[in-house]
């Protein structure tokens, strides 16, 4: 028996009334993305990737259609059921991190599982180790007023990883920063989904899309395609010889 798709929505619309104007932001969107998968999904302003992305986040609602995650008919949820779901299946990266200023690495990486009700002992134990996995286990007291724009995205990694979601959505992962930090975000993503993890990666960056085993791209509020990328633009074998050579990521800025 085959396995099923980790999401499928079939016939998602989303529309908003302002005023006297209706605006469809999502037609019908029909999509099943497996488990394991990494996916970019691309589109030009205006055609509806940024609706899909919140209604695939759970931070929004479709007018019609269907969304199942991981098992879970989610199209239809309260808010509150929303909230749930999106803290134990969704591990968020935003392009602007959305870290607390005022708190440490390891609070900040640590806060979905308050949501979660674990105890301080265990929250801090794991957001240690998750801090570790992505390279700060040096910086987990520093505030991002400290952290380089790099570091504090890596923070937002392992805060999305904190709950071992089912999909890691990715927003603008690499928006807010240069070149070079960029690639370092983008092997860092390449090594979780080397470990079984599904991404969703969201950009308008063609160079950053790449990086996924499947571009959809979208206009007009409707799949315009959907394919395999047979040329996966991959930087993890210079992460890897710089690993062996122990230059550690900071060296690529």
């Amino acid at each position: 028996m085959a396995e099923q798709p980790l999401i499928t929505i079939k016939d998602i619309g989303r529309k908003y009334v302002i005023g006297s104007e209706t605006i469809h932001a999502l037609k019908s969107v029909s999509l099943d993305i497996n488990k394991g998968e990494f996916v970019a999904l691309m589109g030009p302003s205006g055609s509806g990737k940024s609706t899909l992305m919140n209604i695939l986040g759970c931070l929004d609602t479709p007018t019609k259609g269907e969304y199942i995650l991981n098992g879970i008919r989610v199209s239809d949820m309260t808010d509150n059921e929303l909230a749930e779901v999106r803290n134990k299946e969704i591990g968020f990266v935003f392009q602007t991190f959305n870290l607390l200023p005022r708190s440490s690495s390891l609070d900040n990486v640590a806060l979905p599982l308050v949501y979660s009700g674990i105890g301080k002992k265990d929250r801090d134990e794991r957001a240690q180790k998750a801090l570790e996995n992505v390279g700060l286990g040096n910086r987990v007291d520093h505030k991002p007023n400290e952290l380089s724009g790099g570091q504090r995205q890596r923070v937002a990694v392992a805060r999305a990883l904190i709950n071992n979601p089912s999909i890691i959505l990715a927003d603008e992962p690499t928006g807010n920063l240069d070149t070079k930090t960029s690639v370092e975000i983008m092997g860092l993503l390449e090594e979780i989904h080397s470990k079984g993890n599904t991404i969703i990666l969201v950009t308008h960056e063609e160079d950053i899309a790449q990086h996924a085993h499947r571009i959809v791209r979208m206009r007009d509020g409707l799949i315009e395609n959907d394919y395999q990328n047979v040329e996966v633009k991959s930087v993890s074998p210079r992460l890897t010889q710089m690993k062996e050579k122990g230059i550690d990521f900071e060296e690529i800025k």
